[in-house]
């Protein structure tokens, strides 16, 4: 059985994905930071459904806190599917954004992705077999006020995710980027409401946190095995 680390799995396009593998026969670890709760409902919604998932907790910008949880998840074995959902939002205009809202947005997209990704490498390459898939945000690829520092994280990611694709295409192991636009989430909920949604979306709804997983679920299967190196928005029609 193959294992997946899912980072940021108890936020509601994590969670999706976390369900979503371990209906496709994964053993699924169910990562979270500040809301270890959640991560445990996860995983009691995959057992109940008879899955095999795990919850871990820690804090992706401590890069020795996370090498320590690797260390010990990787006892177990490799990872050979990584989802690095983790990232958080501090959204305002940049001429009032303060450094700490830069640096903390930056650091769990981007700094947490290498503490995470980093010390999976090797024993993932030496399966010969590997998926990552980094997820990203529309933001990413064409802007939103007051989220420069988010679009900045996020558009650092694909420059990540392409040249990790080819340091990583000839040992079986894939890299890719998935930018959802408008998911439907708590978060979003209050943030957007149906009129805004429809103005801004040219399908005139947002998207399903079950349809981000399936996408996730296709890159990271047999079938996905020559596609490697993209940024697949899934929008609709946004970007």
């Amino acid at each position: 059985m193959k294992r997946a680390l899912v980072t940021g799995g108890s936020g509601a396009i994590g969670a999706a994905i976390c369900r979503r593998l371990a209906g496709d026969d994964l053993e699924v670890i169910v990562h979270a930071n500040s809301n270890p709760k959640g991560a445990e409902r996860v995983v009691a919604e995959i057992q109940k459904r008879n899955g095999n998932a795990q919850a871990v907790c820690f804090d992706v910008t401590d890069a020795a806190a996370t090498a320590a949880a690797l260390e010990s998840i990787l006892e177990k074995g490799s990872i050979q599917v990584l989802v690095n959902n983790a990232g958080i939002h501090d959204d305002a205009p940049m001429p009032g954004m303060s450094r700490e809202q830069w640096r903390r947005v930056i650091d769990v997209s981007l700094n947490g992705f290498f503490n995470v990704t980093q010390p999976l490498l090797l024993p993932m390459i030496r399966t010969r077999w590997g998926r990552i898939i980094n997820m990203s945000s529309v933001a990413a690829l064409m802007g939103n006020r007051g989220q420069a520092n988010y679009a900045a994280a996020k558009a650092g990611l694909h420059g990540a995710t392409k040249s990790l694709s080819r340091e990583l295409a000839s040992r079986g192991v894939t890299v890719n980027a998935v930018a959802p636009g408008i998911i439907t989430s708590p978060m979003t909920e209050k943030v957007f409401d149906a009129k805004q949604i429809a103005a801004m979306v040219p399908m005139k709804r947002a998207g399903a946190p079950e349809e981000v997983a399936g996408l996730v679920a296709f890159l990271a299967s047999e079938q996905a095995a020559y596609i490697s190196g993209q940024i697949i928005a899934i929008d609709g029609a946004m970007a």
